[in-house]
């Protein structure tokens, strides 16, 4: 167990932690030359053509410094807001942590928010300046900002670039020197904690862990304890590049376990594996809860996928656990589900893996956040779906969740992010400056507000620089109300949305405008009209598609072309007593994108 090294790669988004895994790969051997891509760990097509990293990936190195040969395990980690929870299962199990910081952005809010939940977990932490190698590299000034923020000496940051490879040797060395070992004791009952699962068809639900104390052994007879299943162990073994079976593996160490389970809900991320005839005495404290922030239906695009889609969601769940769903109805849509996300990009992500990876084709609804809605007797009801909502008249007041969010920007872009902010209902707390012209901004903002363009529009009104990170804070009273989106008089409650009464009248018009463009013509006209209860507050009309009747009327009384047409009215109007409106999936994605 001396030997052992448990280690994370934390940083903001593009701040090259999965370059710089490579050159750790590359340095130690455990990729051949062959095998040498950009990004390695990223096995997804998705992160690949992203260029994000969605889940954490964990490998484990062998090194040899001194003449001893040391086993690294290092695991690494996402770095977008969205993910954050892989992070925190990643950090539960590594002793230390490597901050990476780019040399020419500095410090961002991610950066330091991952931070401190690195130093919660008590992790011995290694900072490194990575893309020295840059023109725009500025390493003293984003030196100075790190010993600020860790209150380290100047001499334990580590200058690197993850393209060249400068500075690995000295990394390693450091993870070596200054991680501390696991602590851990082989010969007491089996404790492993599970951080994480992945489904494959042929082998069953492999699980990933790290064991806290005792040993493990192939064939051994050990149970899950919070769901209190009983297995055999019919392989162990550790994480390379593939993964490569041993015989035993003791405290301290980093693995997986195939058992043949076929059910996805027997393993639970943060579960703890232990023996069958030796138990430990308790659990290991798992994870907290995700609690999800952004709703939306979750749709198949033929009625009778539905139960392909609970499979697929199911075994989507074992690799992401940050992903929540209940099953749920819709007048326009049918059968589906209610998922839960952490933000927008998660929520994208998942829909673009159920297409890749399990062939689902679904629609999603406009996402929206979590309201406690308190009636008149005091009673509170969490309502996820605005179609969920209680009479009007029945309600007392509206709660909405708020995000204490952090910005970190160049001081040339206050204004713009102020007025963004503010026009979101946002509340300045408080402005420092962090070093040089750089700021942090911290502001109380609605969940509702953010969830469907801010990270955008944020991004583009700072030419990029301005970085985010937010948690929820708490839930404030404020003035909500349903607007109902109707075609042809039948309200479409997948598009209806819960919004601030200030908003509602805008928010109703651009959202008959942009429809307007994007339904097709039938063969009746078609009104798309949005209401706040019964009042009607904005209409638009789709003309129908008709046939020029009076095309064969030549000359005569006017009375002729007018029965034509009173006849061709008359045809319209039945055909829309029967006629339905088919309202297509750019639709429902157009409302997230109305500016």
């Amino acid at each position: 167990m001396k030997r052992i090294r448990n280690f994370c790669i934390i940083a903001h988004i593009d701040h090259g932690k999965s370059t710089l895994a490579d050159r750790l790969l590359e340095y130690t051997h455990t990729i051949a030359e062959k095998d040498l891509q950009a990004q390695v760990l990223d096995d997804m097509d998705l992160e690949r053509e992203r260029g994000i990293t969605i889940k954490s990936h964990a490998i484990q190195m062998d090194y040899l410094l001194d003449g001893e040969h040391y086993t690294l395990n290092l695991i690494d980690t996402p770095g977008h807001v969205d993910f954050s929870y892989e992070v925190s299962r990643s950090i539960a199990a590594c002793e230390g942590a490597l901050l990476i910081v780019d040399a020419s952005q500095g410090i961002q809010a991610q950066t330091i928010s991952n931070l401190y939940m690195a130093l919660e977990n008590n992790l011995e932490i290694i900072p490194v300046i990575n893309k020295v190698d840059l023109d725009s590299a500025k390493p003293d000034e984003v030196e100075d900002q790190i010993v600020d923020l860790l209150g380290c000496d100047p001499s334990d940051i580590i200058r690197a670039s993850g393209k060249t490879g400068i500075g690995v040797p000295e990394i390693l060395q450091a993870i070596v020197h200054r991680i501390p070992a696991p602590q851990g004791d082989p010969d007491a009952p089996l404790q492993a904690l599970i951080f994480d699962s992945v489904f494959n068809p042929f082998r069953g639900i492999i699980a990933y862990y790290k064991i806290v104390n005792g040993t493990i052994r192939k064939d051994d007879f050990v149970k899950f304890v919070s769901t209190g299943k009983e297995y055999h162990a019919d392989e162990i073994g550790v994480l390379k590049m593939d993964m490569s079976p041993r015989k035993e593996l003791s405290a301290g160490n980093v693995g997986y376990i195939i058992s043949g389970i076929k059910t996805s809900k027997e393993v639970k991320v943060g579960d703890t594996i232990t023996h069958v005839d030796r138990p430990c005495e308790k659990a290991i404290d798992g994870f907290e809860e995700v609690k999800p922030m952004v709703f939306a239906g979750v749709y198949p695009i033929e009625t009778e996928d539905f139960e392909n889609l609970r499979s697929s969601l199911e075994k989507l769940q074992l690799n992401d656990a940050s992903l929540t769903f209940t099953p749920e109805s819709s007048m326009a849509l049918g059968f589906g589900f209610r998922c839960g996300f952490l933000g927008l990009l998660h929520m994208e992500i998942v829909q673009e893996r159920l297409g890749r990876e399990f062939d689902m084709d679904v629609i999603t609804t406009v996402p929206n956040v979590s309201y406690r809605v308190f009636d008149k007797k005091g009673n509170m009801t969490e309502v996820h779906n605005p179609s969920g909502l209680p009479e009007p008249t029945l309600i007392d007041h509206i709660e909405e969740p708020y995000i204490r969010a952090s910005i970190i920007t160049a001081a040339d872009y206050i204004g713009p992010i102020m007025t963004l902010c503010l026009g979101k209902r946002g509340e300045l707390l408080n402005q420092q400056y962090i070093s040089g012209n750089r700021i942090e901004l911290t502001f109380d903002l609605p969940l509702g507000e953010i969830v469907i363009d801010f990270y955008d529009k944020l991004k583009s009104i700072s030419k990029g620089y301005a970085s985010f990170d937010y948690h929820l804070h708490d839930f404030r009273e404020s003035k909500l109300i349903k607007l109902d989106i109707l075609l042809n008089g039948e309200s479409v409650d997948a598009l209806s949305t819960l919004t601030h009464v200030d908003n509602a009248v805008t928010f109703g018009r651009r959202m008959c405008e942009k429809l307007k463009e994007l339904i097709p013509r039938q063969q009746f006209d078609i009104a798309i009209q949005a209401a706040i209860g019964a009042k009607i507050i904005a209409r638009e009309t789709i003309k129908a598609v008709r046939k020029d009747v009076t095309a064969k009327c030549y000359g005569g009384d006017i009375s002729r072309k007018r029965k034509l047409l009173e006849k061709q009215k008359k045809g319209k109007k039945r055909m829309k007593q029967i006629g339905s409106v088919e309202v297509p999936q750019k639709a429902f994605l157009a409302v997230l994108k109305l500016d």
